[in-house]
Parts: C-alpha cells; sequence; structure tokens
C-alpha cells in the first residue's frame, strides 16, 4: 500500500532509508541535549537512550534518515509508522528531530511536504502524536496546517513514565487546501 521507505528529494533535505551504517552521523545530531529539552524522552542525547531509539527505528522499518540537500550532510531523521488500511488509511509521521542548526524554516517544511504528498498519495490521513508539553512541535505542526484532534494517547517512555500525547492530522484534503501545497 504505503512504501515506508522512499528516497524523496526536495531542494533543501534528501530523505532516505535508515541504515545500520548511519549510526554515528545521526548520534552526532541527537547527541545535543538542546534538541530534546521539550521532548518527553528528554534523555534521548545519551547514548545508550538513542542507541534504543536507532535500534526500534531499524526494527521498523519506517525510518528515514534526513540530509541537508546542498552538503549532504546527515541533519536528523523521521519515521513513518503504525500504518492503518481501514478507512481509506492513514500512517503517523514521528520521531522527527532535526540539527539545531537546521530549525526554524525551510527544512522541516520540506521534509513534512515531501513526506505528507508521498503518503496522502496513498492514504486518506496522516496522524503526528505529540507530547502534551512539547509546544515546540506542536507549534510547527500547526505552522504546516496539522488540526488537533480529540484523539488523545498516553505513551510509557523509556523509564516507565507515562506521558500524555496529543493527536494532530491533517488529511489529503486539508493538505491540498494547507500551507505546504504552495
Amino acid at each position: 500500500m504505503l512504501d515506508r521507505q522512499p528516497v524523496l528529494e526536495g531542494e533543501h533535505v534528501t530523505l532516505r532509508p535508515l541504515r545500520a551504517e548511519d549510526w554515528d552521523a545521526l548520534f552526532g545530531v541527537a547527541s545535543d541535549p538542546l534538541i530534546w529539552e521539550q521532548h518527553p524522552a528528554h534523555d534521548r542525547w545519551q547514548e545508550p537512550v538513542f542507541r534504543a531509539f536507532f535500534e526500534d527505528a531499524l526494527a521498523n522499518r519506517g525510518a528515514l534518515l534526513v540530509l541537508d540537500a546542498r552538503t549532504g550532510a546527515a541533519i536528523g531523521s523521521s519515521r513513518f509508522q503504525g500504518l492503518e488500511e481501514a478507512d481509506g488509511g492513514s500512517v503517523e509521521i514521528g520521531w522527527t528531530f532535526l540539527a539545531r542548526s537546521h530549525w526554524g524554516g525551510r527544512w522541516n517544511h520540506e521534509m513534512k511536504r515531501l513526506m505528507l504528498a508521498h503518503a496522502l498519495a496513498k492514504v486518506a490521513e496522516v496522524r503526528f502524536l505529540v507530547g502534551e508539553t512539547n509546544t515546540r512541535s506542536r507549534k510547527a505542526l500547526e505552522n504546516i496546517g496539522a488540526q488537533l484532534t480529540d484523539r488523545r494517547e498516553e505513551r510509557i517512555m523509556a523509564g516507565g513514565e507515562i506521558i500524555p500525547h496529543l493527536t494532530y492530522a491533517i488529511t489529503r484534503e486539508s493538505f491540498a487546501q494547507g500551507p505546504l501545497a504552495r
């Protein structure tokens, strides 16, 4: 139904399937504690915690490495996960992070546009789950046209802490009308 590990190319970013040999480059990005400051897994900058995240990404086969299209350097990662085929289909885009040097603009915008266009060609809705207190990610989702839904979920983090998550969504129709369609 949906290829969860495509190669997607834009002017500013290239996304390709994550591979085991990407560890050093991606951990080099993820080891910045400020990336995870508002994230529910605020300790993900630590090597053992990120190692579990990385291994899970490889095992679930929906993870993409994000590269700066100009330099070819690894700048982050994202995933397609939780593919559901009922009711026209839906998929979650998440587990996304970018190097702070690439915050606040065109890289996240283009990455999400590429991923959404790819997914919404095959499914009716894309979901985003975000920790309730992660205001930075919530604002970024609202800036790309994601709508807060009434769906809530509690996720158990690696340390056993239960964190409330909110669900945002973009449908095929809202994407065509939204800020990323331009």
